[in-house]
């Protein structure tokens, strides 16, 4: 393997584990690549993304709830504006609505914004989107910003994989749309140099998943609820967290351990509105929705009381070795190859499982590696690393419609996949014709964008790329016929395309 200060093995880094240089930095940040990356992985969690619109999830659920108040409020003084008469015989009355807060729960390190001020923040101005959406706009701009200013990109790239592993969807309800950022917040960046075992435990235990994948409506068959409501379990967490979080498709595992899963973290919700079991939007377990017993999974019993059932359970999966070889795999595709080398799975996995899921560990193992710096360059870059890739190299600092626009254009706007399974990681769901149609056509616009910043696209071209550049790459530029044309056609190269 080449050693650390070779130019082109700086180069592969920055492209293959990274977002790619800033101008001006390319030739400094390839010398210092490796070092670099191990730096990243000393310091102990993500960094937060800067100027988010609320704290945490208790001040988006106060503003949520006084939102749709208003809204409901605004829908009832409509109806009852409407004429009597045959059209409306019985007329309509604006009904009131209840205060929404609960008594303040003793030991409180801090309380949230009262009720008043909430209500102020959730009612826009009159050109302002709703607050979901608008929370929804400041969470991706301050997101995309941090990946910009980040160093090499690398915990941004995991940020990015952790997210999408653990997926959550905007679109879904308010709760997810207003909570997606603070969700990767509070339940993936702290976690992303630390343990396995706390991010699946704090992203399965976060509100925005738990109404994302229904836990909330589960209840327990014998719970007292479910004895006075006749209502049963939901099992889309319990499914999801195996299939697609721990254990993989084919981890061993069966139906009956599904619905188990699913007895186990009945209870496991979100406080409602009325604040009566903890800050209105905070994750809650209610004991009178959890199924009460000891209850079987992989052929283990779980007789812990209460919450700490599925704390247990959650760990347990944590360090199954189904669970070290699946996360190991999806690893090396995401950055390495859609055909996982074998040897270097196995190598992540043995890692994983001997560090009790320590995920710097297993960083470390992944960037030692001999096959990870081998493999040749053929992971195209998703929509959201190209369009990273490409505002870092040109230095556009770009507004939420220059974000959203172009990667709506391409497919992968920001915490919106069609389903629980994330974004596709494979160069199939991005390399379409199509795919590639749309990637020339925001090429062209960011060109056009850029043409009066990037003076000279030629060396822009070897600063972003160094050594990666070929000389058809180079040629193709400098005979381009207008300066947006070269600037496309440098983010349009196989060199800055794949990785």
């Amino acid at each position: 393997m080449a050693g650390p200060d070779d130019p082109k093995t700086g180069a592969i880094a920055l492209q293959r584990f990274g977002l790619g240089p800033r101008p001006g930095q390319g030739e400094a940040m390839r010398r210092e690549a490796r070092d670099r990356l191990l730096a990243e992985l000393e310091k102990g969690g993500a960094p937060q993304p800067p100027g988010a619109p609320f704290p945490g999830v208790t001040e988006i659920g106060r503003a949520l709830f006084a939102f749709e108040d208003q809204q409901k409020i605004e829908r009832e003084a409509k109806r009852a504006a409407m004429p009597t008469g045959p059209e409306n015989p019985q007329g309509m009355q604006v009904a009131g609505v209840a205060p929404m807060a609960g008594p303040d729960r003793p030991g409180a390190e801090a309380r949230p914004a009262s009720q008043n001020e909430t209500a102020r923040a959730a009612r826009p101005r009159p050109d302002e989107p709703a607050l979901p959406f608008r929370t929804y706009r400041d969470e991706v701009k301050a997101r995309v910003d941090l990946a910009l200013a980040a160093a090499t990109g690398f915990g941004e790239r995991l940020t990015m994989f952790w997210s999408n592993h653990f997926c959550i969807g905007a679109t879904k309800s308010n709760i997810g749309r207003i909570m997606a950022g603070v969700y990767e917040r509070e339940a993936i960046r702290p976690h992303v140099f630390g343990r396995f075992e706390d991010m699946l435990i704090a992203a399965e235990s976060h509100p925005a998943m738990l109404d994302f994948l229904d836990n909330r409506q589960s209840i327990g068959p014998n719970s007292p609820a479910g004895r006075r409501r006749g209502r049963g379990l939901n099992e889309n967490l319990a499914r999801e967290i195996m299939e697609l979080h721990t254990l993989g498709v084919s981890g061993g595992y069966s139906q009956g351990d599904v619905t188990n899963l699913a007895r186990i973290l009945t209870g496991w919700t979100m406080a409602g509105r009325d604040g009566r079991l903890g800050f209105p939007g905070s994750f809650v377990f209610n004991p009178g929705l959890h199924e009460p017993g000891a209850t079987p999974l992989l052929g283990r019993p779980y007789d812990q009381p209460d919450l700490a059932q599925g704390v247990a359970a959650l760990t347990d999966l944590a360090h199954h070795p189904a669970t070290a070889h699946f996360i190991a795999t999806k690893l090396v595709r995401h950055f390495v190859a859609d055909d996982p080398p074998p040897k270097l799975v196995d190598l992540l996995a043995s890692t994983f499982r001997q560090s009790g899921g320590d995920l710097p560990a297993v960083y470390r193992a992944l960037i030692g590696s001999d096959e990870a710096w081998r493999a040749p360059a053929t992971k195209l870059r998703s929509p959201q690393e190209f369009l990273l890739a490409s505002y870092r190299a040109t230095g556009l600092q770009p507004n939420f419609g220059q974000i959203l626009g172009p990667l709506q254009a391409m497919g992968q706007p920001f915490w919106q996949p069609s389903g629980p399974n994330g974004y596709a990681d494979t160069n199939a769901a991005w390399a379409s014709a199509e795919g590639i149609k749309t990637r020339i056509d925001v090429a062209a616009g960011w060109g056009r964008q850029r043409a009066n910043a990037v003076t000279d696209p030629n060396g822009l071209a070897a600063d972003v790329l160094g050594p990666l550049l070929s000389s058809e790459t180079r040629q193709t530029v400098a005979r381009a016929e207008s300066r947006p044309q070269a600037i496309a056609l440098l983010l349009m190269s196989p060199e800055f395309q794949r990785r």
